[in-house]
């Protein structure tokens, strides 16, 4: 009975930590990222969504953008279609975009959809071609010398009014970051990016990134906040680097846009959305501008 009675004392004293946070985020935009090994495991896939479905029945209002780079190698492995990269650029052309469009907009973003309508919510795929929604350009040159990534772009605009149109009623938007341009040429985009777009473009409150590792970490140590200035000592010191470059790139775009803050989080720990956002200590990094007086 004594330890029945502390596991309900302890569920009690998070709800109850939980409840401002809950307010203050009702009614309010969130995007959310998967990434990482979460998209690989279909179990951390369904518990993320859960989570997801959780904090649209509190009140707040989801969005998730995803990636799958993972899912279309293996996959063109499979065609016999070799894949090229350039720092860090999948090299698309014609043939290698169909397949990319084929995975993301197919096989990945129903695969999400249909976990979060499984929790208990009502899930909608995109991709940015629909309703022109991810208006883009080829990606300027990643190289000091001049390369040709094919059909790799970037978000030149954004139109929010599709996603606006569901979040109104009550749906939630999964898309994958595949954009077109004004000729109709399809490009792919690196999801990280495209989710620092759409956060900004909504204004939503909070834009978070699940990722296979704590946060941002320096000397053996997680960072659980920094700010824009931070993040480029870093960047410049090679302390944030690889895959991690992106996100804190992006999330410090998304700041300039008017997100509150970004987050950097470990989507494979059990409710790391929850823990991030309904509790005081967090556990992940949060990226903030430094203009601005926050609480946690």
């Amino acid at each position: 009975m004594g330890k029945f009675k502390t596991d309900l004392d302890t569920r009690a004293r998070v709800l109850a930590e939980a409840l401002p946070y809950i307010q203050d985020f009702h009614g309010e935009k969130i995007v959310i990222k998967f990434g990482g090994s979460i998209m690989e495991n279909s179990d951390l896939k369904q518990s993320v969504a859960e989570d997801i479905v959780l904090l649209q029945y509190i009140g707040l209002k989801p969005l998730v953008v995803h990636g799958g780079g993972k899912a279309i190698g293996s996959t063109l492995k499979k065609m016999g279609i070799d894949s090229r990269f350039i720092e860090g650029q999948r090299v698309t052309d014609a043939e290698t975009m169909e397949v990319v469009e084929m995975v993301l907009a197919g096989r990945v973003n129903k695969d999400i959809v249909e976990k979060i309508n499984r929790a208990g919510a009502r899930a909608i795929g995109l991709s940015g071609k629909d309703g022109q929604m991810l208006q883009a350009v080829p990606l300027k040159n990643c190289s000091k010398v001049e390369v040709d990534l094919g059909q790799v772009g970037e978000v030149e605009k954004v139109n929010p009014l599709p996603l606006e149109l569901l979040e109104e009623n009550y749906y939630v938007p999964v898309i994958a970051p595949i954009g077109v341009d004004r000729s109709g040429v399809t490009y792919n985009m690196n999801a990280d990016y495209v989710a620092g777009s759409l956060a900004a473009s909504l204004t939503a409150r909070r834009l978070i990134f699940l990722t296979d590792v704590p946060g941002i970490i320096a000397d053996g140590e997680l960072l659980s906040s920094l700010d824009a200035s931070g993040v480029e000592d870093l960047i410049s010191r090679e302390i944030i680097a690889g895959g991690m470059v992106p996100k804190a790139t992006a999330g410090c775009q998304a700041l300039e846009g008017g997100v509150e803050k970004t987050h950097i989080i470990d989507g494979s720990r059990p409710h790391s959305l929850l823990l991030e956002l309904l509790t005081d200590q967090g556990i992940g990094t949060q990226i903030v501008d430094e203009s601005r007086t926050y609480e946690r």
